[in-house]
């Protein structure tokens, strides 16, 4: 009988008394010692990463995979990290002084690519299978293991997710879009093979994607068109606004409301005029004041058709007031440069210094917060985030959210703000600000950290509370570090006066032997890979 490895699993789960198992018992024997055979012989073949099948014709020979192959080194790394995927220790609050090799795979699998190498195909069953229990993993490891490991997968179906992932790539030097098994896959594949193509394409060409997608974009589902139309995200420019001007009148309001963002992304787009247009209708400098002069709001009082097309939502959130929503899509849709010239003010920290009347300033500065972030503006960015040694706001009652404004900066001047915000407030605040900057951490925002750990310390904290950053300083910090961080794995005294969490000394200088032991395996990984 042939069984597949799912139904043995549900057969061992539910019990032999409750579900009949695929198997054909030999005589005398139970069901559930027929179960254990047949689950022990499904193993070793799926092992052998070739699933048996009836007769048929033969497989047609795995394709070449002309990428240099990894160094003998590298490949001895690649077989313990695979090896070591599923072990345990890993974790927010794990002990000793181990690097966790769990973590460190999606690094090397990066750094390996960045080289150019192929996969071994004796570990392109183990790198699958850890990329089928990893979704992070599998970018990375689909491209390691190149188009063998597309071969492969059309052999077991634990492996089908690799062809919903991503279709079969075009021949490097030809036209993606023109190419025979592209067109077919846009025209018979299934849709994650589908986004995926276009994704591929729309990097090489950004007009020959926006052609492609064209082709079928009056007979697609209004969910496919959503997610199609998010692909041309990447490589935007003003060639995709005649295209997106059109996707405005589109039947499902999800895809005009996409559509709509992403022309307002485009400062020089019809819409974002249009946008710029209601916006100075509604705010204003008013001079009329013995003070300074401010900034007079005066919200929307309807939201027309025209407004909806352009991608306004007319209802607004659970206890939102309908003026206020209305002005902040208005608002994040229209070109920056529009208030420098409205206001009068020759930069963005002007605009921002400018008192806002009757209480508007949180919805106003949360709207240029956002369009900042969308048009990918620094300096309006720089001007919304203000000093990083300005005292954070309490906890729900700030419209700035200074991780996306980051993201808008450049990555040395991000690392540096950072940096600062670290020394003058500590780490307590600093996690998702640490995700956005890049890695390695360059050496102020390094120093920064690591100066914050060894505070924490000092103080007799919890150690376990900057276990998550423990962890993103051993990913991200530059492995040049470990030789001047190797003071830190000392064994300090505990305190006599009874501060400080019990076993808290111990856990600190594990911490540390784990941090720098970590940074020198990455450091002997990265020689590895240069073979």
């Amino acid at each position: 009988m042939i069984s597949t490895w799912d139904d043995l699993v549900t057969a061992a789960l539910l019990g032999t008394g409750r579900r009949t198992p695929p198997t054909r018992p030999r005589p005398g024997q139970d069901a559930a010692a027929a179960l254990l055979d047949a689950a022990a012989l499904r193993t070793v073949q799926r092992r052998a990463g070739l699933l048996p099948v009836a007769a048929r014709d033969l497989p047609d020979a795995a394709p070449e995979d002309p990428r240099p192959s990894l160094p003998p080194a590298a490949r001895r790394r690649l077989e313990l990290l695979l090896a070591d995927r599923t072990g345990s220790g890993g974790g927010a609050g794990r002990r000793g002084s181990a690097p966790d090799l769990v973590e460190l795979l999606p690094q090397w699998l990066a750094a390996a690519n960045s080289h150019g190498y192929r996969a071994p195909a004796a570990l392109l069953p183990a790198l699958l299978d850890a990329a089928r229990a990893r979704t992070d993993l599998r970018p990375q490891a689909l491209a390691l293991a190149g188009p063998r490991a597309l071969w492969l997968a059309r052999l077991n179906p634990q492996w089908k997710y690799a062809l919903r992932g991503g279709g079969p790539a075009p021949a490097a030097g030809t036209h993606p879009s023109d190419t025979e098994a592209a067109q077919r896959v846009w025209q018979e594949g299934l849709f994650s093979e589908r986004v995926a193509l276009l994704s591929s394409v729309r990097r090489r060409d950004p007009a020959g994607a926006r052609e492609l997608l064209a082709t079928t974009w009056p007979t697609e589902r209004a969910e496919d068109r959503l997610m199609f139309l998010d692909s041309l995200r990447e490589e935007l420019s003003p060639a995709d606004e005649p295209f997106l001007e059109q996707a405005l009148s589109d039947r499902s309001r999800n895809v005009r409301a996409t559509a709509a963002e992403l022309l307002s992304a485009l400062p020089g787009s019809a819409l974002a005029a249009r946008m710029a247009e209601r916006a100075r209708s509604c705010v204003g400098l008013d001079r009329t004041g013995d003070g300074v002069p401010c900034i007079a709001v005066e919200a929307p009082h309807e939201c027309d058709g025209g407004m909806q097309r352009d991608g306004i939502v007319a209802k607004p959130p659970s206890g939102r007031g309908e003026r206020s929503w209305w002005l902040g899509q208005l608002v994040e849709a229209t070109p920056l440069d529009t208030w420098c010239e409205r206001f009068g003010v020759t930069s963005a920290a002007e605009a921002v210094a400018l008192p806002v009347a009757d209480g508007w300033q949180p919805d106003l500065h949360a709207a240029w917060c956002r369009a900042a972030v969308r048009q990918r503006d620094a300096a309006w960015s720089r001007a919304l985030l203000g000093p990083a040694t300005s005292p954070p706001a309490p906890e729900g009652s700030s419209w700035r959210d200074p991780a996306k404004l980051l993201s808008a900066l450049p990555a040395a001047e991000r690392a540096e703000w950072v940096a600062q915000f670290i020394a003058t407030h500590g780490l307590s605040e600093a996690f998702r600000l640490l995700a956005v900057c890049a890695v390695p951490w360059a050496e102020p925002l390094g120093r920064a950290v690591v100066d914050a750990l060894d505070i924490a310390r000092d103080a007799g904290s919890y150690p376990w509370s900057f276990s998550g950053v423990m962890g993103l300083a051993e990913r991200c910090l530059d492995p040049a570090e470990a030789d001047r961080l190797e003071v830190l794995t000392a064994l300090p005294d505990e305190p006599q006066d009874g501060t400080g969490a019990p076993g808290a000394v111990g856990y600190w200088a594990e911490a540390f032997q784990r941090l720098v032991g970590t940074l020198r395996l990455r450091a002997t990984m990265r020689a590895e890979l240069a073979g």
